[in-house]
């Protein structure tokens, strides 16, 4: 764990764009610890929110308007009823 004082961090603030540890940032007059920095963790956000059904779900070989489409004329069936 790396510790850095306020100054430095005013002089470099580029320590904070290639974190790789946590770094404690601490008031070097006072002998007192400011505050905690972790480095995030770079995780694909899809594959936690597929879970279980990302190898269920087919690909499709329409484009996102087609979609959009299809959704909006099924939404105004439900709503309407109508029938095509």
């Amino acid at each position: 764990m790396l510790s850095i004082g306020i100054g430095e961090i005013q002089k470099n603030t580029s320590v904070f764009s290639n974190l790789t540890e946590a770094i404690q940032i601490i008031d070097k007059r006072k002998k007192q610890v400011l505050a905690m920095v972790y480095p995030i963790q770079n995780q694909s956000i899809v594959d936690k929110l597929a879970g279980k059904y990302k190898d269920i779900v087919k690909a499709t070989t329409l484009s996102t308007q087609d979609i959009k489409n299809l959704a909006m004329t099924q939404a105004m069936e439900e709503k309407y009823g109508l029938s095509s």
